[in-house]
């Protein structure tokens, strides 16, 4: 069964989430992609298929938390943008909360990123 791994990047961040992704397409055609909308639009360019949910302020960060809480995501690279001002703030702490809740690995950048990656489409023990 394949691994569903989460895709998400603020705004200011999407050039890099592409960067990442176009980096290890190798490994993340074995998984299946799910995203927020904006984002999920950005990586279909790379040949990827993915699932695209509403935009992070639309209610899409909440989307994937409640897959979250159903044992549906295996793990979330969540590109956050440190720096900015989010009026959809209260769903992203909110996702990090079920994360950590739902003890479901979650990357914030791209080191982070690699090792949820590695470890969830390499080891297939984990």
């Amino acid at each position: 069964m394949k691994k569903k791994i989460a895709l998400i990047a603020h705004d200011g961040k999407k050039a890099e989430m592409v960067a990442f992704v176009k980096d290890h397409f190798d490994l993340l055609k074995n998984a299946s992609l799910i995203a927020t909308g904006t984002t999920g639009s950005y990586i279909r360019q790379t040949g990827l298929e993915v699932e695209c949910k509403a935009s992070g302020p639309k209610g899409g960060d909440a989307q994937i938390a409640a897959m979250a809480t159903e044992g549906e995501i295996d793990g979330i690279i969540f590109f956050r943008d440190p720096l900015g001002k989010h009026a959809h703030e209260p769903d992203i702490q909110m996702l990090l909360r079920i994360s950590d809740l739902y003890d479901v690995p979650l990357a914030t950048n791209h080191a982070s990123g690699v090792l949820i990656i590695k470890g969830l489409l390499k080891d297939p023990s984990f």
